[in-house]
């Protein structure tokens, strides 16, 4: 789960993270009066939304009297913002963030984030702040320096420090980083991150380091723990469906393909799409039902598929095995007669009472295209659609 800018800011500061001030808004009166309750000569205008790329996207304004956080916000507030990370059709902002402007010396770049390869997590660092950091890897990898935190121990004092040095860090400013990196690893844990990233962190005029720009994502599994990081979820932000799909504990992720793939177990999930791209068309969506989903759940999965309008074929994959064949079938028959199913329907089933699962299907009176494997399945679906590259 992500949130707004402003959101981890304020989880950040409770933690002790240094953040400068700011009062988020939702009208233009309100960005107005949050420049007024700053008392500074000068303040940022922020457009909120779950997306990098603001500034350079035109999301970000730097004002100089409540006039001007007025007539930005007006500018912004309920239009899309479009950047590279948005796509095409840009993300509604619905509120702004102002805050207090900052005499910037130095913009750094610090991460925390769940490190797979080192199974732990890893602090990350460079020097080139403001920039997308996989760019900067792919670019200058010397620039970045990762370092992986012993979870017994905790983010030690003498690997802050090497981080600080790393940056070129000097005096209290070393300090001030070590405090700062050490209040950001305890909110990380304390909090079930998955992911904090301070993109600038700056050095300020008058040599204080603080959290410019603040992100953080959260391990869903973790929210049960978390109700007040939970509240701060903004539906707004997540595609609806894929909101629907948690609600059944489906895993499901929006693509941009016209295939609605129906699989049980990530693994296979992710081999089938693969298969649809190579039998020439584009998969629409990640939907993996896992292995001991019931009837109500595939259905709840085969509405969820079929609400994506640029659908125009569906192929489920299944592996039966905690996952029987037969429940398969018997919720594909349920959701496709309470969805009036006319699109063509690509069914491949192996495993646990496979053949009481294609009987199923077969008494059903349901047009289903039954494939032998799964190449077989995604030639079916490809010729379903009008054949080869049909939908490119």
């Amino acid at each position: 789960m992500n949130i707004h800018e402003f959101q981890a800011k304020q989880v950040l500061a409770r933690f002790g993270a240094p953040v400068p001030k700011g009062q988020v808004a939702s009208t233009p009166h309100e960005a107005a009066a949050a420049f007024t309750t700053l008392g500074q000569p000068k303040a940022v205008v922020k457009a909120q939304i779950h997306a990098g790329g603001r500034g350079k996207a035109g999301g970000v304004k730097l004002v100089s009297s409540a006039d001007e956080a007025r007539e930005f916000a007006a500018k912004i507030l309920g239009k899309p913002l479009i950047t590279h990370q948005t796509g095409p059709q840009g993300r509604v902002v619905r509120r702004v963030y102002v805050e207090q402007a900052s005499q910037i010396a130095r913009e750094l770049y610090l991460g925390m984030v769940v490190d797979r390869k080192a199974a732990t997590v890893s602090i990350i660092v460079s020097s080139e702040g403001g920039m997308e950091i996989e760019e900067v890897a792919a670019k200058t990898p010397e620039k970045v320096i990762s370092e992986p935190i012993d979870p017994l121990v905790g983010l030690a004092s003498f690997q802050a420090r090497k981080a600080a040095f790393a940056l070129g860090l000097k005096d209290k400013q070393v300090n001030q980083f070590v405090a700062l990196a050490t209040s950001l690893y305890k909110a990380f844990w304390a909090t079930d991150a998955s992911l904090i990233e301070i993109n600038p962190l700056v050095v300020t005029a008058d040599g204080h380091v603080i959290c410019l720009d603040a992100k953080m994502s959260f391990d869903d599994n973790g929210l049960f723990r978390h109700p007040e990081i939970r509240e701060l979820r903004d539906p707004n932000e997540e595609d609806p469906a894929e909101i629907e799909a948690s609600k059944y504990d489906l895993n499901y992720v929006h693509l941009d393909g016209t295939i609605g793939c129906m699989v049980n177990g990530a693994g296979l999930a992710m081999a089938t799409m693969d298969i649809v791209k190579q039998a020439g068309a584009e998969p629409a969506n990640f939907l993996d039902v896992g292995g001991g989903a019931n009837a109500e759940k595939v259905a709840a999965a085969f509405r969820i598929l079929l609400s994506d309008e640029r659908v125009k074929a569906v192929l489920i994959n299944i592996f039966g095995g905690i996952m029987r064949c037969d429940v398969l079938a018997e919720g594909v028959v349920e959701a496709a007669r309470q969805v009036q199913l006319k699109l063509p329907l690509v069914v491949r089933m192996e495993g646990t009472n496979v053949d009481r699962g294609k009987q199923i299907l077969k008494d059903s009176g349901i047009k289903v295209i039954t494939a032998n494997d799964m190449a077989d399945a995604a030639r079916r679906v490809v010729e379903a659609i009008g054949g080869r590259g049909a939908n490119r």
